[in-house]
């Protein structure tokens, strides 16, 4: 678990990690890897408050949900021995249904 408690509309994503082979098998160097876009929440800030400032605005994203987020949106941070990534809910593009 992650104790790191996000204010406002901010999520906390643990990136999923990029394929290090392709399809045919050739292995992908670091170097040549993109970087992912899409993760699991592991928290969730309380939501932003609305324009009259008297009620907070639900999130639509919950811990647990994997979502595709935009590709230079958020801040990388590193704790516990994890990276992850801070962003607004607003960078978020999808939530991943399976």
């Amino acid at each position: 678990m992650v104790n790191i408690k996000p204010l406002e509309d901010r999520i906390v994503v643990k990136a999923v990690e990029a394929e290090q082979t392709t399809a045919s098998g050739l292995v992908i160097p670091d170097t040549a890897k993109e970087k992912p876009q899409e993760g699991e929440v592991v928290a969730v800030g309380p939501g932003r408050f609305n324009e009259d400032g008297d009620e907070r605005v639900p999130m639509d994203i919950k811990v647990g949900d994997k979502v595709i987020y935009s590709k230079y949106g958020g801040t990388e941070v590193k704790y516990g021995g994890q990276e992850l990534l801070i962003l607004s809910a607003r960078d978020v593009l999808a939530i991943v249904e399976r």
